[in-house]
């Protein structure tokens, strides 16, 4: 199990590092840590958790820069005064 853990680490630091566009990885990378670990623990399935982490991470991230968008759309700041 952990040579297989190791080589998909290691392809996913090898991907990072020649895909051509920076990669927007906000809440994939949390989620799939706290998924393989407990994917691990349900029944040594990390690889699936850190799958599914990664997908509910970034699923969770683009919630939350969703809502902070529209929060300051209500709120724009003020204009400066033209003194």
């Amino acid at each position: 199990m952990k040579p297989a853990l190791f080589a998909a680490a290691l392809a996913l630091a090898l991907s990072s590092v020649t895909s051509p566009a920076p990669a927007e990885a906000k809440g994939c990378l949390k989620g799939a840590l706290l998924g393989g670990v407990a994917g691990h623990y349900a029944g040594h399935h990390a690889i699936l958790g850190a799958i599914g982490g990664c997908v509910v991470g970034r699923h969770l991230a683009n919630e939350k820069e969703k809502a902070a968008a529209a929060a300051q759309s209500e709120h724009p700041a003020p204009a400066p005064h033209g003194y």
